[in-house]
């Protein structure tokens, strides 16, 4: 994670979250099945507790960054229940932290802003299905899902965080050479910028840049490297 990039921040699904504090889509029920005659109900869990728990640590996060600004992901004009309470603790959180910019976007906006503005980003709050949505987009604009790394935090460090590229198994290309090493190295450079150890996460980010810089670039991004191949180089970098 660096300032040249900016940070996404959703309540996902971190380990000690327990449904109830996971803002966004939860329960469902279903009725009415059979031919023609099928209904869908799908609810949504939104608290106060688990609103303004992520939001917190979006504002902590903001303030690590060069440009402190915090945008809230909404759409609160078709979701007018959850969305607002969203939006309600987001300016109530906000208020503890004066020195950071915010604004709030709804997500249809925030779609286009990522790919016309995104330099005008810098931390993104969004609800669990908003950021499932965004988060594969951002990491499209970045040339491939193979390049994103991912954490699923638990902010408290009560119990262990995990770290994982976007990209997930991708069990379809298993075995060939395909996969993008670089979504892992970079998981690996989160986690140890949670561990606070700066220096060997910027070791890793800076070798993910030479190896990128160099051409060694996977299928994925336009280049003919392979797994090996991108593994390799960025082992040389590191030695460098």
């Amino acid at each position: 994670m660096t300032d040249s990039t900016f940070a996404f921040v959703t309540s996902g699904a971190p380990a000690d979250v327990v449904p109830p504090a996971v803002p966004g889509l939860g329960g469902r029920n279903l009725s009415g099945r059979g031919p023609g005659g099928e209904v869908a109900v799908q609810s949504a869990l939104f608290t106060e507790v688990g609103c303004e728990r992520i939001m917190r640590f979006a504002f902590d996060l903001a303030r690590t960054r060069d440009r402190k600004k915090v945008s809230s992901v909404t759409k609160s004009n078709a979701q007018q229940y959850g969305m607002v309470l969203w939006d309600d603790v987001f300016k109530r959180v906000a208020l503890d932290y004066p020195d950071v910019e915010t604004e709030s976007v709804l997500v249809d906006a925030m779609s286009a802003k990522f790919v016309l503005k995104p330099e005008g980003l810098s931390v993104v709050v969004a609800s669990n299905l908003n950021a499932d949505i965004l988060s594969d987009l951002g990491s499209a604009l970045a040339g491939s899902l193979g390049l994103t790394a991912g954490a699923n935090l638990n902010p408290e460090r009560r119990f262990p965080s995990m770290f994982e590229p976007v990209h997930g198994s991708a069990p379809d290309i298993a075995g060939q050479g395909l996969a993008n090493p670089i979504g892992a190295v970079g998981s690996a450079a989160l986690m140890l910028e949670h561990f606070g150890l700066p220096d060997q996460a910027a070791r890793l980010n800076k070798a993910i840049e030479a190896t990128t810089s160099a051409g060694v670039l996977t299928r994925d991004v336009g280049g003919n490297a392979s797994t090996e191949d991108g593994v390799k180089a960025l082992i040389d970098a590191l030695n460098a």
